[in-house]
Protein backbone atom coordinates (compact mmCIF):
# COMPACT_ATOMS: atom_id res chain seq x y z
CA UNK A 1 0.00 0.00 0.00
CA UNK A 2 1.54 3.49 -1.16
CA UNK A 3 2.00 5.97 1.86
CA UNK A 4 -0.58 8.23 -0.39
CA UNK A 5 -3.25 5.42 0.18
CA UNK A 6 -2.48 5.50 4.26
CA UNK A 7 -3.10 9.44 4.26
CA UNK A 8 -6.44 9.29 2.46
CA UNK A 9 -7.54 6.32 4.71
CA UNK A 10 -6.47 7.90 7.72
CA UNK A 11 -7.37 11.48 6.90
CA UNK A 12 -4.03 12.25 7.63
CA UNK A 13 -1.78 14.66 7.73
CA UNK A 14 1.93 15.00 6.49
CA UNK A 15 4.37 16.27 8.97
CA UNK A 16 7.26 15.09 6.67
CA UNK A 17 8.07 13.12 3.69
CA UNK A 18 5.63 14.90 1.14
CA UNK A 19 7.98 13.90 -1.49
CA UNK A 20 7.76 10.20 -0.10
CA UNK A 21 3.99 9.52 -1.13
CA UNK A 22 4.47 7.46 -3.62
CA UNK A 23 6.59 4.84 -1.24
CA UNK A 24 5.26 1.50 -1.13
CA UNK A 25 4.55 -0.25 2.57
CA UNK A 26 4.00 -4.09 3.21
CA UNK A 27 2.80 -4.09 6.90
CA UNK A 28 1.60 -1.91 9.73
CA UNK A 29 1.83 -2.28 13.33
CA UNK A 30 0.87 -0.03 16.28
CA UNK A 31 3.05 0.45 19.40
CA UNK A 32 4.09 2.70 22.41
CA UNK A 33 6.85 0.72 23.80
CA UNK A 34 9.21 0.76 21.29
CA UNK A 35 10.70 -2.21 22.47
CA UNK A 36 7.73 -4.38 20.81
CA UNK A 37 8.92 -2.28 17.32
CA UNK A 38 12.68 -3.95 17.92
CA UNK A 39 11.15 -7.31 18.06
CA UNK A 40 8.39 -7.63 15.53
CA UNK A 41 9.43 -4.86 12.73
CA UNK A 42 9.23 -5.60 9.47
CA UNK A 43 11.84 -3.53 7.07
CA UNK A 44 10.00 -0.48 5.25
CA UNK A 45 6.88 -0.65 7.21
CA UNK A 46 4.68 1.75 8.96
CA UNK A 47 4.88 2.51 12.33
CA UNK A 48 1.31 3.47 14.22
CA UNK A 49 1.75 5.27 17.56
CA UNK A 50 1.07 7.83 20.56
CA UNK A 51 4.43 8.28 21.31
CA UNK A 52 5.66 11.34 20.17
CA UNK A 53 9.32 11.84 21.08
CA UNK A 54 12.21 11.46 19.34
CA UNK A 55 12.65 7.77 20.19
CA UNK A 56 10.27 6.44 17.33
CA UNK A 57 12.43 7.93 15.31
CA UNK A 58 15.24 6.88 16.87
CA UNK A 59 13.77 3.01 16.73
CA UNK A 60 12.37 3.39 13.15
CA UNK A 61 16.05 4.61 11.80
CA UNK A 62 17.03 1.34 13.43
CA UNK A 63 14.31 -1.16 12.24
CA UNK A 64 14.15 0.48 9.31
CA UNK A 65 10.66 1.34 9.39
CA UNK A 66 9.52 3.27 6.46
CA UNK A 67 7.50 5.52 8.09
CA UNK A 68 5.74 6.72 11.35
CA UNK A 69 1.95 7.55 12.01
CA UNK A 70 1.61 8.98 15.24
CA UNK A 71 -2.37 8.69 16.10
CA UNK A 72 -5.02 10.29 18.72
CA UNK A 73 -4.06 14.09 16.51
CA UNK A 74 -0.66 13.61 18.06
CA UNK A 75 2.39 16.00 16.93
CA UNK A 76 6.10 15.57 17.62
CA UNK A 77 7.80 18.62 18.56
CA UNK A 78 9.42 21.20 15.63
CA UNK A 79 12.77 19.69 16.23
CA UNK A 80 11.56 15.93 16.12
CA UNK A 81 9.94 16.94 12.77
CA UNK A 82 13.47 18.73 11.49
CA UNK A 83 14.93 15.27 12.57
CA UNK A 84 13.03 13.70 10.72
CA UNK A 85 13.21 15.53 7.77
CA UNK A 86 16.97 15.26 7.52
CA UNK A 87 16.68 11.73 7.80
CA UNK A 88 14.32 11.12 4.96
CA UNK A 89 11.71 9.75 7.17
CA UNK A 90 7.71 10.18 6.48
CA UNK A 91 5.79 10.96 8.79
CA UNK A 92 2.02 11.44 9.20
CA UNK A 93 -0.80 12.47 11.77
CA UNK A 94 -4.33 11.23 12.38
CA UNK A 95 -7.08 12.11 14.45
CA UNK A 96 -7.86 8.66 14.95
CA UNK A 97 -7.10 6.02 17.80
CA UNK A 98 -4.80 3.56 17.18
CA UNK A 99 -7.33 1.12 17.35
CA UNK A 100 -9.10 2.57 14.83
CA UNK A 101 -6.48 3.46 12.42
CA UNK A 102 -4.97 -0.02 12.77
CA UNK A 103 -8.52 -1.32 11.71
CA UNK A 104 -9.17 1.07 9.11
CA UNK A 105 -5.76 0.20 7.89
CA UNK A 106 -6.30 -3.56 7.93
CA UNK A 107 -10.13 -3.64 6.14
CA UNK A 108 -8.29 -1.48 3.51
CA UNK A 109 -5.97 -4.42 2.79
CA UNK A 110 -2.62 -3.79 4.76
CA UNK A 111 -2.02 -6.53 7.67
CA UNK A 112 0.36 -6.49 10.20
CA UNK A 113 3.07 -8.36 10.93
CA UNK A 114 2.57 -12.06 12.10
CA UNK A 115 0.04 -10.63 14.74
CA UNK A 116 3.18 -9.92 17.91
CA UNK A 117 3.40 -6.54 16.52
Amino acid sequence: MKLSEIKEILKAEVLAGESQLDKTVMAAGGADLMEDVLAAVAQGSVLLTGLTTEQPLQTARIAGVGAIVFVRGKRPDDRTVARAKDWKLPLLSTRYSLFVASGRLYINGLRGLDGSW
